[in-house]
């Protein structure tokens, strides 16, 4: 069975809510971190973040090297 849509796209395994309640639920939510918490790779997660933060859904601070998200 394919994992394409119609129009040939990859469907997404994890949804936005899953990545904005894993935010909402963690104290710090850094990219790993949250990564952990939808059961995804650090890889999918960093994609999916910044998907989220162009969709003005989400922001970040830099701390150190990590990216640490808040809900807008």
């Amino acid at each position: 069975m394919d994992d394409r849509d119609e129009e040939g796209k990859f469907n997404q395994q994890y949804s936005d809510e899953e990545f904005l309640s894993a935010i909402g639920s963690l104290s710090i939510a850094s990219t790993q971190s949250v990564a952990d918490e939808v059961g995804c790779s650090y890889d999918l997660a960093y994609r999916r973040l910044h998907d989220l933060k162009n969709k003005e859904k989400i922001d970040y601070e830099v701390v150190g090297q990590a990216f640490i998200w808040s809900i807008r």
